[in-house]
């Protein structure tokens, strides 16, 4: 696994694996609990040590399967991500929340706690001295966001006495400017710089995606063939190219989980860099 650095020196892994639809969407669904727990397990087993979920995933059920499928494991070799969702972002709610998903992860940390959308009604002031109790209890090591635009993260950074790590947001080949959650736009021009001059990293969602980016494309065509690497492959390995920048993919497939892997241990040349910089998919 290839690392970059959180602002405290903590090491945290390019590439995590994301866990969107895993026991559920918005509701759980057990009747994949078997073939979940494997993937999760297989993961590890393959060399992924960065898990990244959210209470709102599978209503905390993708919370569960992991705990099932890390309980074996060193918790010191692996990385933890969770999401506080929008509307428990009352003090209460936050620290309820953080002590259930810590429950169903089977823990007693996670390395980075994250506000997972802006809240429109409720004050980050409040939300922030939440994150501050839960970092001065060591239930979290690190604090951050997702879906937040520049206004929004500086405003948060206001309210806590710690530093804000990280900002998970959509960013891929195919999604620049706009994306789909939490009126996430500027991303390229405006949120990921900010990030990179402030020493936060941006968690980058969806990198290939949900597949689209498969699609034939002359300049993807082209640099498959140069690199011997799969579409995907380039895709992410073009964003880790990125100054603070990691990338969360989400499969349990065996065969997709080692072409995951396959975007670490080379590096696109600069000029290709460039090329996937400027270029605008449709």
């Amino acid at each position: 696994m290839e690392y970059k650095t959180l602002i405290d020196g903590t090491k945290i892994p390019v590439l995590g694996l994301g866990t969107w639809l895993i026991g559920g969407a918005l509701e759980a669904d057990y009747s994949q609990d078997k073939q979940a727990i494997n993937g999760i397990k297989k993961a590890l087993e393959l060399g992924y040590n960065h898990l990244d979920t959210a209470e709102m995933y599978g209503n905390g059920h993708c919370e569960e399967l992991i705990g099932e499928g890390i309980k074996d494991i060193d918790r010191s070799s692996l990385f933890i991500t969770s999401k506080v969702r929008e509307s428990k972002l009352r003090y209460d709610d936050v620290i309820k929340s953080a002590n259930q998903s810590l429950n169903r992860l089977q823990t007693n940390y996670m390395d980075l706690y994250l506000i997972h959308s802006p809240s429109e009604t409720i004050p980050i002031e409040e939300t922030m001295l939440a994150f501050d109790h839960l970092v001065e209890n060591n239930m979290v090591r690190n604090i951050g966001v997702s879906n937040f635009r520049v206004d929004q993260l500086m405003e948060a950074q206001k309210h806590t006495k710690y530093k804000i790590v990280a900002n998970q947001i959509e960013y891929s080949l195919l999604t620049r400017n706009k994306g789909t959650y939490s009126g996430n736009r500027d991303m390229e021009s405006k949120t990921i710089p900010y990030c990179q001059e402030n020493n936060i990293i941006i968690m980058a969602e969806r990198p290939i995606e949900r597949g689209l980016i498969l699609k034939s494309h002359p300049v993807l065509d082209k640099l498959e063939s140069k690199y011997k690497k799969t579409k995907a492959q380039i895709a992410m390995n073009w964003l880790i190219s990125k100054k603070n920048l990691i990338t969360i993919p989400k499969s349990i497939n065996e065969t997709h989980l080692k072409e995951n892997l396959g975007a670490l241990g080379w590096k696109l040349e600069s000029a290709d860099i460039k090329t996937l910089d400027e270029i605008q998919f449709d």
